[in-house]
């Protein structure tokens, strides 16, 4: 069977996992080292001084991939770019079809719910600084594994078909530095507050023209208009574990046969 080439797109997606990777683990070992030298991790002037070359790459490079969202992009996913005028082609059909609204209000109040406990722990001082931006580092991974090789919300909770008809793509940034909402400093509510904008953005589209989200009336929502791939390379991916599988499978038989 030949194997379908990687896109632009997901190649894209690819490179942003490999340095969000690599920043989480960047921040890991200053924290450890600042945890081991006895010191706090707090968002005072010192903290940031200390580490500004670190945290000042952090910000920028989540700024700067939040500003580029705001426009249309070639090498995003169709994901997020539907929501753009120069992105809808009429069908010709007047049925827009979103059913997964009520699912997305689940989606969000599960995820507030989930971070209010996380906050509590913070407030209750079980937490530092230093581990609420680890864990939106993490969630900044755990997204693009999300998009690249498994996504809970769409296989519990949206059913959407793929990330391209995601009701909820644009949530992603909010969703990532929701933590930040507890430390008080212009470095962690800047980037929140960049990321609450693309969400409302997203959601006041959603409201003005659901025309562009739904498959029904937006061509380029179809598979034949897809610049992603990704369900071929998931496809791909599904095999692989098949396959690897039946050969742990065969050769675990074959070593208790022995």
């Amino acid at each position: 069977m030949k194997k379908a080439k990687i896109s632009a797109v997901s190649t894209f997606h690819y490179f942003r996992l490999t340095y969000r990777s690599v920043l989480f683990l960047a921040v890991l070992i200053k924290y450890i080292v600042t945890r081991i030298n006895g010191s706090e991790f707090y968002f005072s002037e010192h903290v940031v001084e200390s580490y500004g070359l670190l945290f000042g790459v952090v910000w920028l490079i989540f700024m700067v991939e939040m500003v580029l969202r705001f426009s249309p992009s070639v090498i995003e996913s169709p994901g997020c770019q539907k929501q753009f005028s120069k992105n809808y082609t009429p069908t010709g059909r007047t049925d827009v079809v979103l059913h997964d609204n009520n699912a997305a209000v689940i989606v969000a109040l599960a995820w507030i719910v989930f971070n209010l406990i996380i906050g509590a722990f913070y407030m209750a001082g079980f937490l530092d600084d230093g581990i609420m931006l680890l864990l939106c580092l993490a969630y900044s991974v755990c997204d693009m594994i999300c998009i690249l090789f498994f996504c809970p919300f769409q296989t519990w909770f949206l059913k959407s078909k793929c990330c391209c008809t995601c009701r909820i793509y644009n949530w992603d940034y909010a969703m990532m530095f929701t933590p930040l909402f507890f430390l008080k400093s212009w470095y962690t509510w800047s980037l929140l507050a960049a990321a609450i904008c693309l969400l409302a953005r997203w959601e006041i589209t959603v409201w003005l023209f659901p025309e562009r989200f739904s498959e029904n009336t937006n061509q380029y929502l179809n598979c034949e208009n897809c610049s992603e791939r990704l369900c071929a390379h998931k496809k791909q991916l599904a095999r692989f574990r098949i396959s690897l599988t039946q050969y742990a499978a065969k050769t675990i038989n074959r070593i208790l046969k022995k």
